[in-house]
């Protein structure tokens, strides 16, 4: 469950983690306003670099901070955003039409209204190519993940690799495909969540449901260690056929173009 990021202060120098439970740094510092209300976190990356994120993007759920993507948020809040000015345009309508409105004003608040969604169909539509660019790098790094699963199969078959380091890696390269087969799922989530909502439709599945119908369907593309040994062996040359004992028909063909002897 979120909480408020009032109490953030009581997490410096905790762990922070990301949408998939995976620990990305430790709080570091805060952005405060005069005021006393925290207007961004500072966190410590295990390569050493610490930077800056909106309070927007931190939640607390369960005692533990969380960071969540700027891109999902943003296409969450257009999810939110825009079918609510289409409600309120269709309210004005029939506000209109039931003559509650006078004349004069009606034309300058519908500009507005249509203005102001237009921008925000127009920004979505700018935000759904960053969702499909994220959605093309997840495949990417999937089958270079997938590449690292088969050249440790090769390497242990040979004896390069021994089984207890064999393992660890594996497992290593399975999680990495598990988090970004699981962020891929999210992103074509929302990609169709944007898509069906710009061009009016309801979406009557929730976007769990989505995802996890999506997780499903790319389960595939995980490739499991191999737990047999490799077949080196060459295949057997075809058989000769058999003889059938009888002699083999000659046919002379004769040439035309010269007379005969």
């Amino acid at each position: 469950m979120s909480e408020s990021t009032s109490n953030l202060f009581t997490y410096l120098g905790k762990p922070v983690k990301d949408e998939y439970g995976h620990i990305i740094g430790t709080m570091a510092s805060f952005l405060v306003t005069p005021g006393g209300r925290i207007n961004g976190v500072f966190i410590e990356h295990g390569d050493g670099r610490i930077k800056q994120y909106s309070s927007d993007q931190i939640k607390t759920e369960n005692n533990e901070v969380v960071l969540f993507s700027p891109l999902k948020m943003q296409a969450n809040n257009f999810c939110n955003q825009i079918p609510l000015l289409w409600r309120k345009t269709q309210a004005l309508r029939d506000l209109n039409e039931k003559k509650k409105i006078p004349e004069d004003m009606y034309g300058d608040l519908y500009s507005s209204f249509e203005g102001a969604l237009n921008q925000l169909k127009a920004e979505a539509e700018g935000t759904i190519g960053d969702v499909e660019k994220e959605i093309e790098s997840c495949t990417l790094l999937v089958r270079e993940l997938n590449s690292a699963l088969i050249n440790l199969e090769i390497e242990r078959e040979i004896g390069q690799v021994n089984e207890e380091s064999y393992q660890t890696a594996i497992d290593m390269v399975k999680e990495g495909l598990k988090r970004i087969n699981a962020e891929k799922n999210d992103f074509t989530a929302l990609k169709n969540k944007l898509t069906n909502m710009l061009l009016g439709e309801t979406q009557e599945e929730p976007a769990e449901a989505t995802i996890e119908s999506a997780a499903e369907e790319q389960e595939e593309t995980v490739l499991e260690p191999i737990s047999e040994s490799l077949d080196t062996s060459l295949p057997e040359p075809p058989e000769s056929p058999e003889p059938t004992g009888e002699s083999p028909v000659v046919v002379y063909v004769k040439n035309a173009d010269q007379p005969s002897p």
